[in-house]
C-alpha cells in the first residue's frame, strides 16, 4: 500500500522581519518621487526646445517661399 504524500512544514516568519521591506519601499518611493520631478524638468526644457524648433522651421519655410516667389518674378 502506497502511503500519502506529506506536507513541508516551513517555519513562520517573524513579524519583526519586515522593517527591510519597509525601509526598501520607502528608499524607492523617495527615489521615485525624484526621478518624477528630474522627467518634469527635462518635459519643460523639451518643450521650450521643440517650440524653438517649430518657430525657426516657420521662419525658414517664409523665406524659402519668398525666394522662390522673387526668382519667378524675375524670371531666372
Amino acid at each position: 500500500m502506497t502511503t500519502a504524500r506529506r506536507r513541508v512544514l516551513r517555519p513562520v516568519r517573524p513579524d519583526g522581519g519586515d522593517g527591510a521591506r519597509e525601509r526598501k519601499l520607502a528608499a524607492r518611493s523617495v527615489r521615485l518621487a525624484m526621478e518624477k520631478q528630474c522627467l518634469d524638468r527635462w518635459m519643460s526644457r523639451l518643450k521650450r526646445a521643440f517650440h524653438a524648433v517649430e518657430k525657426q522651421q516657420g521662419k525658414i519655410a517664409r523665406l524659402e517661399r519668398a525666394i522662390a516667389q522673387l526668382m519667378k518674378k524675375s524670371g531666372t
